[in-house]
């Protein structure tokens, strides 16, 4: 019974002996964790405009299809644009959630940037079912016949790129209305689909 005692006061007389050793330890340790999270800051972030959910051809884009997400400066495309330059705005094709919204993915002047002396033409093709092999990039010939004179097609645009393919309304089935698809054509090119069209049946040729 008598050995407890002495051995807690041996262990006492021990810690008072060492106390400050102790105490510089603890300190010791408290200043090294300090300076290991000093020394590891965080890596800096650009805030991103992205799609907050997936998003179809011919969206126009509100609130709610947007979101702010943090990415390393070194990720971040080229052409990222702001809120304020994505509202309102129509997207020309699918954009997936979390995908950064970009000047190339939004109808608008960022489209002919690699067109440079071309405008961007919406045109109302006869086949609106084959405006679903087309994509952003495609280059097509466009071509005009006259159902009621009959004979060969024309050519009325050739090899020029597809900007848009917008989502259309599935009401009509087959040739009845047509789909609308923008491409970039020069000014003076502009002007022949946009009369061809009110008389005239108008087809696309993917060409590559």
């Amino acid at each position: 019974m008598t050995r407890a005692p002495a051995a807690l006061r041996r262990l006492r007389r021990s810690l008072l002996a060492h106390r400050r050793g102790l105490a510089a330890l603890c300190v010791g340790l408290a200043v090294a964790a300090g300076l290991q999270s000093q020394a590891a800051p965080a890596a800096p972030t650009v805030t991103v405009l992205v799609a907050a959910r997936d998003l179809g051809g011919s969206t126009v884009i509100d609130f709610e299809d947007l979101s702010e997400v943090h990415f390393d400066p070194a990720s971040v495309p080229s052409g990222v644009v702001t809120p304020t330059e994505a509202l309102g705005r129509t997207t020309v094709g699918p954009v997936r959630a979390g995908e950064p919204l970009t000047d190339v993915r939004l109808l608008g002047a960022g489209l002919l940037e690699q067109q440079p002396g071309s405008v961007a033409a919406p045109v109302r093709i006869g086949d609106a079912d084959a405006l679903d092999l087309l994509r952003v990039g495609d280059r097509i010939d466009i071509l005009a016949a006259d159902p009621q004179r009959g004979g060969d097609a024309v050519v009325v645009a050739e090899d020029v790129p597809v900007l848009a393919v917008p989502q259309r309304r599935r009401t009509d089935p087959g040739l009845t209305g047509g789909g609308l698809l923008v491409v970039a054509v020069s000014e003076a090119t502009a002007l022949r689909p946009a009369g061809l069209g009110v008389s005239s049946f108008l087809s696309v040729v993917l060409v590559r």
